[in-house]
């Protein structure tokens, strides 16, 4: 048995393999307020847009780079709209929604895990935010005290989400 071409298959592997670990982010456009991109490829892609908050209160020393209102599409879900606080918000959430993101008059639930809020209702959060020009959440401070509030722009957003949902289409039925 010749070990050339199995270890010719077994390289070609393993520089796959080592181009999908280290696939980066590829931007798709700035729009306004709002930041699209795409990582990865094919059936493995996901794409999302994002902003930064233009204005924080209730927590004193975070950075406008580490609070981000993002809705993301991925294989296996779509409209997966998201809030990063930049600080971890407090365990005992299990009582109803504990950040509420208003765009006008509409109020959506949110709930958490460790740094991290999401919408429970994902396709309502896009409509909303296509329609609104700022989305305000409102939520707990780091380890339950006070309360934390975070404005962000929606300018672009509806041109940002455009982009994402034509690098990552729909799965068709």
């Amino acid at each position: 048995m010749s070990w050339s071409p199995i270890l010719a298959v077994l390289l070609a592997a393993t520089v796959l393999l080592a181009n999908e670990a280290t696939a980066q982010p590829r931007k798709l456009g700035d729009f306004q307020s709002w930041t699209a991109v795409t990582v990865g490829e094919a059936a493995q892609k996901t794409c999302y847009a994002f902003a930064r908050v233009t204005r924080s209160e209730g927590v004193p020393n975070r950075t406008a780079q580490n609070v981000l209102l993002m809705v993301t599409h991925r294989p296996e879900g779509r409209d997966q709209v998201s809030l990063r606080a930049g600080y971890n918000y407090p365990r005992d959430t299990a009582a109803g929604d504990p950040v509420q993101v208003s765009v006008g008059g509409t109020a959506l639930g949110f709930h958490t895990a460790q740094d991290t809020a999401f919408a429970r209702d994902g396709r309502a959060a896009v409509t909303a935010l296509r329609n609104g020009r700022k989305a305000v959440a409102r939520g707990p401070g780091p380890n339950g005290r006070g309360q934390a509030s975070d404005t962000f722009p929606l300018a672009g957003f509806g041109q940002a989400h455009d982009a994402i949902s034509r690098e990552c289409p729909a799965p068709r039925r």
